[in-house]
Formats: structure tokens, sequence, C-alpha cells
């Protein structure tokens, strides 16, 4: 009987061991999330821009997606990510400003999200570093979103549905504000816009009307029409060079623009270049959406630029003096057809970037 106990007990504890074993080796084998395969044309280049501590994954996207659309982290659960940055509109929201969950708008006019795997300096004035930084500001403004991620970890978990996705995307059920921006700069970079009738044209695939063509030689040169230098600042398939200029829109400055980041006096009335893809859908225009169409920017720098010390080489003489490109009639109609043929009507209907509680 002493033999058949300690038996007994020697096979319990055998057993425990195993249980032990086992899980720990289930755990050392558990699969991590799949890393998401970004697909891009080659002609946008590989300067892409992901931190080392949040890898892209499949797991981190569909949880980022998920965030991006929940108006739980909101004040009053009633506005999004989402909300401000429409897929329809190639992620912006059609205001001047939007609007944030106390009726309150904001200062500023909603940027595209498009392509910003390539951007890495955020808001018009680049005063974040990354899009996890980016995103900090938005969800936390007391006037946008107006919630402490704090608060957010806290009604998150109270919904009980994201603990296996958090789990998923990061190995650890555990929601912490960190993992929060982190699954949403994931998401972010995922919106990637390459199939518009310009990126045909670049494959061979497609051949622009004569109006078309004659504006893509107005604004990027090397035809038999002049050039207008617009690639001086939207350059490349991208259509943008992560630069800042003042684009002769005033000569006293309201916002400072960059030069509230800076504190550098050369920096006023500067502003970050924004992409012009799918910049028909993007209306209104400039930091201020001051300007209502794309007719209404190029009458801006065809005739109405504002003079002083910091205005854009790009657009002054070499005496200093504002130097409007004086457009016809005829090349502004042929670049607005070029800048038609910027819009990616696959990118704004792509179910990977909808509202997951819709479809």
């Amino acid at each position: 009987m002493i033999m058949r106990k300690g038996f007994l007990k020697y096979g319990y504890g055998l057993a425990a061991c195993l249980a032990f074993v086992m899980g720990a080796l289930a755990f050392v084998s558990r699969p991590g999330p799949t890393p998401y395969p970004l697909s891009y044309p080659g002609y946008f280049g590989n300067r892409i821009n992901i931190p080392a501590d949040n890898p892209t994954t499949m797991e981190g996207v569909a949880l980022g997606r998920r965030l991006f659309y929940e108006k739980r982290l909101s004040a009053n659960n009633t506005v999004s990510c989402g909300t401000c940055h429409l897929q329809r509109l190639a992620f912006t929201d059609g205001r001047r400003f939007s609007i944030g969950f106390d009726g309150t708008p904001t200062k500023r006019n909603a940027m595209s999200l498009a392509n910003s795997l390539w951007v890495r300096n955020f808001f018009w004035d680049g005063r974040a570093s990354g899009l996890e930084a980016q995103a900090v500001t938005p969800l936390t403004d007391p006037h946008e979103m107006g919630q402490s991620l704090d608060s957010s970890v806290v009604k998150l978990r109270a919904a009980g549905s994201y603990a296996g996705a958090f789990y998923a995307a990061f190995g650890a059920a555990v929601i912490t504000p960190e993992r929060i921006v982190r699954a949403i700069a994931q998401f972010e970079r995922t919106l990637i816009s390459a199939d518009a009738p310009y990126d045909r044209f670049l494959r061979g695939e497609y051949h622009f009307t004569p109006l078309e063509q004659e504006g893509y030689e107005l604004f990027f040169g090397g035809g038999p029409v002049r050039s207008v230098g617009c690639s001086n600042c939207h350059g490349g398939p991208r259509t943008l060079t992560e630069t800042y200029h003042n684009n002769g829109l005033d000569s006293v400055f309201a916002d400072p623009g960059r030069a509230g980041v800076t504190g550098m006096a050369y920096d006023r009335g500067r502003f970050r270049v924004v992409t012009l893809r799918n910049i028909a859908l993007t209306a209104p225009y400039m930091h201020d959406g001051r300007f209502a169409s794309l007719s209404q920017v190029l009458d801006h720098y065809s005739d109405h630029l504002a003079g002083g010390p910091t205005l854009s080489p790009t657009l002054r003489d070499t005496a200093g003096r504002p130097e409007p490109l004086h457009l016809t009639a005829g090349e502004k109609k042929a670049l607005l057809a070029f800048l038609n043929a910027l819009t990616d009507s696959t990118f704004i209907t792509d179910p990977r970037f909808s509202d997951p509680k819709i479809n």
C-alpha cells in the first residue's frame, strides 16, 4: 500500500511535469503573427517607413482596421478615425475643418492617408514622427476624439471582443495604449493607392488622351509643351516630396505652419507638401481648406501668389518676387485632365480598407 501511494504520488507529479512541459512547448511553438504582404509598384521606391518594433502583420492590420473604425475610442462613442478619413474621399472628409466629438472644428484640414507608408513626418507642420505618433494626437486631443488612451483601454476591455484580436496581433491578450496606436498605424500603412489611370500609363496599359498627355507634360516637363514646374514639389510617381513650402497663400500668416514646430523664422507659412494622388476627391484644398475646387487652386498658382521672405524659391524670380505661372485656359484644362487621371477608383472601393462592421 505504501508503494502504491508512492507510485500514485510520483505518477501525479510526473503528469504535472509533463503538462507543464507540454504547455511550455505549445507556447514556444505557437506561430507568431503572419507578415503582411505589402504590395506596391517598383517605381514607388523602397524608402518605406516601418519601425523595427512594429512590423506590419496580417493580424495587426486586421486589429488596426477594427480600431480605425471603433467609435468607443472617442469620449462619447460617436466618432472614430474613419469619421474624418472616409475611404470614398481617399481618406479625407470633404470639410474645410473636421468636426470633433464635441462639435468643435479642428484647426486644419484633414489630410489624406493614402501612401503614408512612404511618409516620415505627419500633419501639415510635420510635428509627428511616424504613424504611431500621429495616431496619438487625434485620439487624445480634447476636441477631436477627446479621450485618454488609458480610458480607451478600459472601454476596449469592457467590450469583451478584443482580447483575442490583441493576442493574435501581439502575442498577449493584454490591451495597452501602445498596442492600440501600433495596430492603427499598421492598418494605415496598408492604404496604398497605385491603380489610377496614371499608374496604368506607367505600366504601359493605358494611353493618355491628348488632353491628359498635355497636362502630364505641363506637370512634369519633357514634352513639346512648356513645363510649369508642378513636379518641383510634387515630383515622382507618388507626386510627393516630403518637404515644406510657403506656396504663396498669404503675406501675413495667421497659422505659422512649420515654424510652430521648429521655431525658425524661415519656416513661417511653410506647410508639408501633400501627395496629389486622388486629388480630385480630396477637396477642399490647402491646410485651411480655403479652395473649394482644383480650378481655384490652379487660379492661385496662375495669378494670385502672395510674396514674402519665406515664399518657396520655386515660385519666385531671381529678384525674390512672386512668379505666377500665368496659365492659359487651355493649360488649366489640360492640367485638370491629368490631375483627374490620378484618381484610383480601386483604392476608394477596396473592401480591405472599409469598415469591417459594414462588410
